[in-house]
């Protein structure tokens, strides 16, 4: 099992929406999606992420609260802030929110918030949540400048889209890694939190955080469950972790 780790080592919170997606697929209620998010936790996870979205195509509402009073580490939400969204992190009390910009329609997050152009709207539902006393995270391209507009709405925290990187970094990780550097030196600046995830995986995400040391949080989903496949699920967490922990040497 995991080590001590020192206070500021990132965070690995495992997105379970995955093992969600396979119980809707058959029905039923195999796997159980309570039982591998405390699993997840035993095998060494920080924290556990869910996006429940208006379909309910895998984590459902119901899947909210029934883990909410279970789970040992930290509860982390994702979602587009519609007005079921907002009341639902308003009544599971979350120990944080990442609002992304996606349309209900979209199969992923494939892009960060245009926060200058949506401040107002995400300035209200910000202030709801940092009132309710939940960490609040904006989910942004690495942009310096959408990082700073992220701090004007009031946010605690933003999380890096990483798509862009994974993408470049087995042609020329210096360059993959320059735009995230440059946003998460503008976040220290204005003192906010620092996530990222979504695209980073076993491959890249030593180097990642090694490049950059004040990421707080690694939220990852895909990638962990695919290598979970081949691997297993307590040996990819361990990995992870061991990865996170080559990076902080």
């Amino acid at each position: 099992m995991r080590k001590i780790q020192c206070e500021l080592m990132t965070k690995l919170s495992v997105n379970i929406n995955k093992i969600a997606t396979l119980r809707n697929a058959r029905g039923g209620d195999n796997p159980n999606v309570m039982k591998v998010a405390l699993d997840c936790e035993s095998f060494g996870a920080d924290g556990i992420t869910v996006h429940p979205r208006p379909d309910e195509r895998h984590i459902r509402r119901s899947d909210v609260y029934d883990l909410r009073p279970l789970l040992r580490t930290e509860f982390n939400i994702e979602g587009y802030p519609s007005p079921e969204f907002i009341d639902l992190v308003l009544k599971s009390k979350p120990h944080q929110v990442t609002l992304v910009p996606d349309d209900p329609s979209q199969i992923t997050s494939n892009a960060g918030w245009n926060v200058n152009e949506n401040m107002e709207f995400l300035s209200d539902v910000l202030d709801q949540f940092n009132n309710a006393g939940i960490r609040t995270s904006l989910f942004v391209d690495a942009d310096a400048t959408m990082v700073e507009y992220a701090a004007k709405a009031g946010a605690d925290r933003v999380e890096l889209y990483t798509e862009p990187y994974a993408i470049l970094y087995p042609i020329n990780k210096e360059e993959a890694i320059a735009p995230f550097i440059a946003a998460a030196t503008a976040a220290r600046k204005l003192g906010m939190g620092l996530n990222a995830g979504h695209d980073l995986s076993l491959d890249n995400i030593e180097y990642f955080i090694r490049e950059i040391p004040t990421i707080a949080e690694v939220s990852i989903g895909h990638a962990l469950i695919s290598e979970a496949l081949y691997l297993g699920l307590e040996n990819t967490i361990q990995a992870y972790l061991r990865k996170i922990e080559l990076a902080n040497l």
